[in-house]
C-alpha cells in the first residue's frame, strides 16, 4: 500500500459537484493498494499514520499525533499512486490491485483507522471520478509505502 499524508487544516472531497466528505483539521490520506497487499500492511499503515507526529505542540515543535488534536482524517482512493512511468509518458497502472482485492482492503484500513483514532472517518467513493480540495497545512506531506518502511 502507499499513501500520500498531507497535514490539513481543511480538505473535502466531492463527486459530480456533491460533498462526499470533508474535515477541518487533521489529515487527508491519499491510498493506493497494489495486488500483493494484506491486511497487514494496512495495519501497519494505520499504525504508523495514526501515531505520526506532524502536528505542533506549544512550542511549535511537530511532537503531537492525530488524537494528541482530536484532529480528523479524510481518506481518498487513488490507484494512480500506483503508476508505473518507466516507459514512455504515459503511465501504465498494472500495478494498481482490480477492484476485487482494493475495495475490500481500502474498507479495511478505513475502519481500522477510525477505531484507531475513535471517530468516523469520512472517504471518497472508491473508483468515482473525484474532486479533492485542501489546505495544506505547513506545508507537510509525507509518502510512506508499506513495502518499503523507513
Amino acid at each position: 500500500m502507499r499513501t500520500v499524508v498531507q497535514r490539513v487544516s481543511s480538505a473535502g472531497v466531492s463527486i459530480a459537484g456533491k460533498t462526499v466528505g470533508q474535515i477541518s483539521n487533521g489529515i487527508l490520506i491519499l491510498l493506493g493498494i497494489a495486488p500483493e497487499d494484506t491486511t497487514a500492511d494496512a495495519d501497519w499503515l494505520v499504525g504508523k499514520i495514526s501515531r505520526l507526529r506532524i502536528f505542533n505542540d506549544i512550542n511549535g515543535v511537530m511532537n503531537l499525533c492525530l488524537t494528541d488534536i482530536s484532529g480528523e482524517a479524510l481518506v481518498v482512493s487513488q490507484f494512480t499512486l500506483l503508476a508505473s512511468y518507466r516507459k514512455g509518458n504515459r503511465p501504465s497502472y498494472i500495478r494498481a490491485a482490480t477492484p476485487d482485492i482494493a475495495i475490500p482492503l481500502y474498507e479495511y484500513f478505513v475502519d481500522k483507522l477510525a477505531k484507531s483514532i475513535g471517530r468516523e472517518v469520512p472517504t471518497g467513493r472508491f473508483g468515482a471520478d473525484m474532486q479533492v480540495s485542501l489546505v495544506n497545512d505547513g506545508p507537510v506531506t509525507i509518502v510512506m509505502d508499506s513495502r518499503k518502511p523507513e
